[in-house]
Formats: structure tokens, C-alpha cells, sequence
């Protein structure tokens, strides 16, 4: 047994209980994986981090991330939030950005008055599903196909498979059936209509079918993936807002700024509890 500093961190939230809650356990030394992934089980959060001195001379700081039914090469509430734990734990970067090293490579994430951002990374997987897996995930959404305006891989590491609705009040409507998409990690995203108001631009929801909390509360990932992909459009200005978790009563607020092709996923980080973690 070992105790090592710990964070539970809210992301994407000014208000600590409306964002996503993230467990990260800093100077994690020591930890093995199975012992890594008994924890993320035991929080049965979204996702739990778990911060260790980098191996790249390049990082600052290298982190595994844990969902509760597996470990992730890449995640972005968790990036986010593991940044800003690791900052408040006395982290000092070693140049005007913080480097952070996980499964997919190196992240760039950067710092400025409304919070933290990534750079978003490259797609793994960026081309349109086999209409057989559209099928099957229409139905399992519960929509009809003439309801789906696009669908496509926006996979960055962490799985997943976006469809595109024609507003937010169609996104805010479905209600998923599990186990018609076990095994898959599905994101949903329309735009919001002027009745909706001026508070972001973009309703999301995202859905993984055997986890512990199968809709997560705002998700950089996603977020990071449709940019991606939105990046081809040129009606969607260089900066919006993603509004996510509403379904679940959240005020998740996911920014996306566009730098020529770079594209930079950021929102506020709290600190809801701090201590010290036995494992």
C-alpha cells in the first residue's frame, strides 16, 4: 500500500457540479496497471487519471487514463483536468505551454484567463462507417435514417463514432438502448436553433455502452473529433461553443478555436476535493 496526492477535478464547468468529475492520483509512482484500473473502478467516474514523471524528455508529465472497463490512449476531460491537478500539485512546465505524454504521443495544451485547451490531436480513424454499423447504431438510437444528416469515424484514440442531427431539440431527444450498442463509443451532435438561445452553437451527447456512466457529461474527445471534422465546413465559424450533459441536468461548455488547421479544445477546470489517496 502506498499514499500518493490526490484531486477529484470538475471539467468543462465554472460550477464544480455541473461539468464532469475527474479522479486523478498525482505522483503515481509505484502503481501498476491492474492496480490502476481496480481504482478507476472504484471511483466509477468517467475517467481516472493517473500522473507519473514522463519517459520524452519533451513532457512535462506522462499520464495513463482509465475509464472503468479499460485504459484509453487519449481522452480530453482528462487531459484537461490531470493538467490542471498537476499545476496545483506544484508542476512547472518546462516552456510557455505544458506537454503532456499518453498512449497516442504528445499533447500540447496551453493556458490563458478562462482556463485550459488542447491542441487537438490527428484522427486514427476519419472516413464514413460501413452502412451495416450505421444501421445498427440508427437503431439503437432510436432515429430513423432520414434523421442523420452525416455520420462519420472521428476517432482520436478514444473510439468514437459521430453522427450528425439536424438540431439540438433531435439530440436532446434520443434515448439509446445499451445493449444495441455494446462495444461502441458513439457521439451525437446538432446545431443550436435561435430559439435555443446564444449560449453555445452545438449540442452534443456521448454514449459508451458498457461503462459505468454510459453518458458522459462533456467529453474533449468528441469535441476534438467533430472540430475535426467540421474543419471542412466553412459555414461553422473559427470559434463556438459545444453545449453537453444537459440530458443529464450538467452545463457542460466545451470552447473550440480554430488557428488555420490547428484546433485548440478547451473549458474551465475546478478543484472540488484534494488530499491524499491509500492504494
Amino acid at each position: 500500500m502506498s499514499t500518493h496526492p490526490y484531486q477529484q477535478v470538475n471539467v468543462f464547468s465554472t460550477d464544480p457540479l455541473l461539468g464532469n468529475p475527474l479522479a486523478v492520483v498525482l505522483d503515481a509512482i509505484g502503481l501498476d496497471e491492474a492496480r490502476m484500473a481496480a481504482f478507476a473502478r472504484w471511483t466509477n467516474l468517467s475517467e481516472t487519471t493517473f500522473v507519473l514523471p514522463p519517459t520524452d524528455p519533451r513532457a512535462d508529465y506522462r499520464v495513463h487514463i482509465f475509464t472503468t472497463i479499460g485504459e484509453l490512449p487519449f481522452a480530453g476531460h482528462p487531459t484537461l483536468g490531470s493538467c490542471h491537478a498537476w499545476l496545483a500539485n506544484g508542476g512547472e512546465p518546462q516552456g510557455e505551454e505544458v506537454v503532456q505524454q499518453c498512449g497516442i504521443g504528445l499533447v500540447r495544451i496551453r493556458r490563458s484567463a478562462t482556463g485550459l485547451a488542447f491542441l487537438a490531436p490527428p484522427l486514427l480513424r476519419d472516413e464514413a462507417p460501413d452502412p451495416a454499423l450505421l444501421t445498427r447504431v440508427t437503431r439503437g438510437l432510436g432515429l430513423r435514417a432520414s434523421a442523420v444528416v452525416g455520420a462519420r469515424w472521428v476517432d482520436n484514440g478514444a473510439g468514437w463514432l459521430a453522427l450528425r442531427l439536424r438540431n439540438r431539440a433531435a439530440v436532446l431527444a434520443v434515448e439509446p438502448d445499451y445493449a444495441a450498442l455494446d462495444g461502441l463509443a458513439v457521439g451525437i451532435f446538432g446545431p443550436w436553433r435561435r430559439r435555443d438561445g446564444k449560449g453555445a452553437q452545438f449540442e452534443s451527447r456521448a454514449f459508451i455502452a458498457g461503462d459505468a456512466a454510459p453518458e458522459d457529461p462533456a467529453t474533449g474527445s468528441l469535441a476534438a473529433g467533430i472540430a475535426r471534422w467540421l474543419l471542412e465546413d466553412d459555414t461553422v465559424p473559427d470559434r463556438y461553443v459545444i453545449s453537453q450533459g444537459t440530458a443529464l441536468g450538467r452545463e457542460g461548455r466545451l470552447q473550440v478555436e480554430r488557428i488555420g488547421d490547428a484546433l485548440w479544445i478547451g473549458g474551465a477546470c475546478v478543484t472540488c476535493i484534494e488530499g491524499t489517496v491509500t492504494l
